[in-house]
């Protein structure tokens, strides 16, 4: 079935949608018998008890209950890793990546995921993996299902039309989904190529960050996150639903496609955000926030104020911050920082080697800053009100060490020159000048 890609706006609301017109049960949440011969069925991303205000379910109403499909056997998973990861010891270094090449072969999104770091548990539901992704052909016959954590989606070239059991997404560049713990999708190409970022969080799902004394208005807005209507398919055939369960993979065979809900309600479902929607918050006097104003989402931890992850871009914005060092400045921190960059060029790494497509590491306590020649310019820079047009790059930021997995070690992707960016700072210093 196909029909016109329909969204409903707001973060974390209860929504109701049906494909078919009276699809949805009224009064009853599973009743005796189900319009159109629909199965009624649940989906539940908390626990039962959790807080009201924190509970998060969606009732589907579907041609063929989840259940029916063949039985799962283990299946190659390549070089797509879950924490506790089997890896060599993590580097006590600042490390920095080229971009993944697109492959040669053709290879469907669920195949081409990559593990570069992890950190946490995924069968105890703490921490978190970044992954990458470089594809050229559509899941056309598979469906994927990942039952240990949420997929953040960040694509960096290429667009992506994913289908899931809830509806349709289509995102490119500069905007990303979030696939809940569960749901089952599938990802079909929309360009010859596509690339991108993956956090994968095993902990407490994104919410919207806590705005303090910000207050009611700024950074990401509940209204401009969108949840698809319902959409189905009804089609017959030789199958396959791929399950990411325990940090392995497993193949069930299946005569029917998995995404035919006809109708459903409920809090629990995907979306997916505009990156240019995002309010920016900025100085206009001197020196610099913290980056947490950049907090796009955040998955809680343990202690409040300390995440499991934090999502953080630093997107196109005014500098005009007086009497200041404008780049990011040279810093140690308790959180362990992943950057990627999905266009331009990132303000503290000018002179390359901080490419789209790329990533760096800095763990917890390293130091990092600016390159030597972007300190050099900022502190001879005439400061006038500045417009950074051509960025946007972003940090998976978590309060847990992540490991590098042993491909992004090995790989062949890792810089081995990283911290000659830093060789040329020398010494200003001078006893007699103040």
């Amino acid at each position: 079935m196909t029909q016109t890609i329909r969204y409903q706006n707001g973060f974390g609301n209860h929504f109701s949608t049906e494909a078919l017109p009276g699809a949805l049960p009224i009064g009853r949440n599973s009743p005796q018998k189900v319009p159109y011969g629909l199965y009624a069925e649940l989906l539940t991303g908390t626990a039962f008890t959790a807080k009201r205000h924190e509970n998060l379910r969606t009732w589907f109403y579907r041609i063929r209950p989840s259940v029916v499909h063949g039985a799962f056997v283990p299946l190659a998973q390549g070089l797509c890793e879950s924490a506790p990861l089997k890896a060599p010891v993590t580097p006590a270094a600042q490390l920095r990546w080229n971009p993944l090449s697109f492959p040669k072969e053709a290879k469907t999104f669920a195949e081409s995921l990559i593990t570069m770091a992890a950190n946490g548990d995924a069968g105890m539901r703490q921490g978190s993996a970044v992954h990458l992704y470089a594809c050229n052909r559509s899941m056309d016959k598979s469906y994927m299902q990942n039952a240990d954590g949420d997929f953040l989606i960040v694509p960096q070239h290429g667009r992506l039309d994913i289908r899931t059991e809830c509806g349709r997404m289509i995102i490119e560049p500069c905007e990303i989904a979030v696939i809940p713990r569960g749901i089952k999708f599938q990802v079909q190409l929309l360009d010859a190529e596509a690339r991108g970022y993956i956090c994968e969080i095993y902990g407490q799902h994104f919410v919207l960050p806590y705005l303090g004394p910000i207050g009611s208005s700024g950074l990401a807005n509940a209204r401009d996150f969108e949840t698809p209507e319902a959409w189905y398919e009804e089609k017959s055939g030789d199958m396959q639903l791929i399950l990411k369960f325990g940090g392995q993979f497993f193949a069930a065979p299946l005569q029917h496609s998995p995404l035919d809900a006809v109708a459903w309600h409920g809090n629990y479902a995907p979306y997916r955000y505009d990156l240019r929607r995002f309010n920016t918050i900025n100085t206009v006097s001197y020196d610099h926030p913290d980056p947490s104003i950049f907090t796009v989402l955040t998955s809680p931890g343990e202690h409040e104020g300390c995440a499991n992850v934090d999502f953080v871009i630093f997107p196109a914005r005014w500098m005009v911050a007086e009497d200041t060092f404008r780049p990011p400045y040279f810093h140690r921190n308790i959180m362990s920082e992943y950057m990627g960059l999905i266009t331009g060029v990132y303000d503290a790494k000018p002179a390359g080697g901080f490419e789209p497509g790329g990533g760096s590491l800095h763990n917890c306590m390293l130091a990092h800053g600016p390159e030597a020649k972007a300190y050099e310019d900022a502190v001879k820079a005439e400061l006038k009100p500045q417009y950074l047009s051509q960025t946007l790059a972003f940090m998976f930021e978590s309060s847990y060490l992540y490991r590098p997995t042993r491909f992004a070690l090995e790989g062949g992707l890792l810089q081995s020159d990283y911290a000659s960016c830093w060789k040329g700072l020398t010494t200003h210093f001078d006893a007699k000048r103040k």
